[in-house]
């Protein structure tokens, strides 16, 4: 599951990319715009920043940016560095593998199922970047596009 963290780390990434490029936008603004609290902004801004994700300049005219193009960053690059492995279980992690003691691997109907799962969520994040999740409209135009594509 998506943490706030995760959530907000991608709302704040969505603000900067609808910014021209080089523009700064000030930790408050992005953080009264997506409704995230500001202290717990300042400390997801600071992991983005130390993953290359965004660049920051201090005073007056400072603020935060994208260090790269939107089309360039991956959603599931992002969601791994916040949040940690995508799979559901740790044995179905492929960063984050740890073996399960109750279970043998080879025949656990669940941890297969959650490979598949892991899988699923892995091909959807990782062939998305953020320009596209910012170029999508609204939860009502995301709905009604996931509608059509069931």
């Amino acid at each position: 599951m998506l943490t706030k963290k995760g959530k907000y780390g991608l709302k704040a990434l969505v603000h900067l990319a609808r910014l021209p490029v080089g523009q700064l936008a000030f930790v408050g603004d992005i953080a009264t715009g997506n409704n995230i609290p500001k202290k717990f902004l300042d400390a997801i801004l600071g992991e983005l920043r130390n993953a290359g994700f965004v660049q920051s300049r201090k005073g007056k005219e400072g603020g935060y940016r994208l260090a790269r193009p939107a089309d360039e960053i991956k959603i599931g690059h992002v969601v791994r560095v916040l949040d940690g492995p995508l799979a559901p279980i740790p044995c179905a992690s492929r960063t984050r593998y740890q073996r399960c003691e109750d279970c043998n691997e080879a025949t656990c109907q669940v941890r297969h199922l959650m490979l598949e799962v892991r899988q699923a969520i892995a091909e959807v994040l990782d062939q998305r970047s953020l320009a596209e999740m910012r170029d999508i409209a609204g939860d009502d135009d995301l709905s009604a596009a996931l509608k059509i594509q069931a």
